[in-house]
């Protein structure tokens, strides 16, 4: 079964406080075991296609030196950028191989070059994934109660709801407003103590090559630095902040608190959305909902993973085929706050004077 959500009238059963009908471990039951399994070959196979296709575009457009050219390259080299993004997001959760070591070694390699540190984005990232849902404990796209919606400074309003498409460096240095974590000091709220060793090394590498930026800089020239890398890291930084909002930000997904949270629960407060030709360009991250029940799972097996659990999930799955910048701009009006109590609450925006309950 597969659900098209088109209208934001469309609510599926996630106000009840009962169990789901069904558990974890059935999910996986039905999933092929070799699903779970990463391939080495394959996964190093997508690492060096990208680095391929990114020095292919650099060269070419160094050959070119067209202003022509330039607003081409900037959108396709950012787009590898991201590709080569998801390539490290799935070292970062260990699926690329079984090998920790070699995880590391390929998510510092495809994370440094794009200003991304890679064991501190990690280590966040696992705190969504533990928490997808959880309006007090979510660390990606959670939502804000109306209380606290109605307390934010114009210039927070400004950043958060009306310019999220280029949020993802302040993130780094500052997780929001309310939560102080930066992603550079081991010291930060984000980390246990044991971690400080892994935060630092990719701190330090990370501002190593901000080093050799600005060495390129000095040497070449600031256009040069911004004709081949700040303009295609802009366009990264949006697919990052897109695809990651729509992800998690639509008025039907639920959002829950204390004990009417769990697990599976949070992991389904997620949606499918389909990309078109670019779903293969970025390695399918837009097929997230098997993504987040089961993280370790390579990104090139979630498809048939995704087909295997639909007819459990039935009316829990979610999908949506909806264009995708038109997707994006239904979220970015509706999606504001959400009420200040309450479990299994959706996200409701000023111009509809609040919330109200749907059913």
């Amino acid at each position: 079964m597969r659900l098209e959500i088109t209208s934001p009238q469309t609510k599926l059963p996630f106000l009840k406080t009962e169990e789901l009908p069904f558990t974890l471990q059935e999910l996986r039951s039905a999933i092929p075991a070799d699903c779970f399994e990463p391939s080495v070959v394959r996964s190093l196979g997508y690492f060096f296609l990208d680095v391929g296709l990114i020095a292919g575009f650099y060269a070419l457009a160094a050959y070119l030196d067209s202003w022509f050219f330039y607003p081409i390259f900037w959108l396709i080299q950012g787009t590898l950028f991201w590709s080569l993004f998801v390539v490290g997001h799935d070292c970062g959760h260990g699926s690329f191989s079984k090998s920790k070591t070699l995880n590391n070694w390929i998510g510092h390699l495809s994370h440094t070059p794009i200003l991304v540190p890679y064991h501190g984005w990690r280590i966040s990232h696992r705190t969504h994934h533990a928490n997808t849902g959880n309006i007090d404990t979510d660390e990606s796209w959670y939502p804000v109660s109306e209380q606290k919606y109605n307390q934010m400074a114009w210039y927070e309003k400004l950043l958060r709801f009306y310019l999220p498409l280029i949020a993802y460096p302040i993130y780094l240095f500052r997780r929001s407003p309310d939560r102080e974590g930066s992603h550079f000091m081991p010291n930060s709220p984000l980390f246990r103590p044991g971690e400080k060793w892994a935060v630092l090394t990719s701190s330090l590498l990370l501002a190593t090559f901000v080093g050799f930026l600005g060495f390129l800089s000095f040497q070449f020239g600031w256009l040069f630095l911004l004709k081949f890398y700040v303009a295609p890291y802009i366009v990264f930084v949006v697919w990052l902040d897109l695809v990651t909002f729509l992800h998690h930000t639509e008025d039907d997904i639920p959002w829950y608190r204390g004990d009417d949270w769990y697990f599976l629960k949070g992991a389904l407060s997620t949606i499918d959305r389909d990309y078109g030709f670019i779903n293969a360009i970025h390695h399918d991250i837009g097929t997230h909902v098997a993504h987040h029940i089961f993280l370790n799972m390579p990104h090139y097996k979630l498809r048939r993973a995704t087909e295997a659990i639909k007819p459990i999930l039935g009316e829990y799955y979610r999908y949506s085929n909806e264009p995708i910048w038109k997707a994006f701009f239904k979220s970015y009006w509706a999606c504001h706050f959400i009420p200040d109590q309450g479990s299994g609450v959706y996200y409701q925006s000023p111009s509809n004077g609040g919330y109200q309950k749907k059913s």
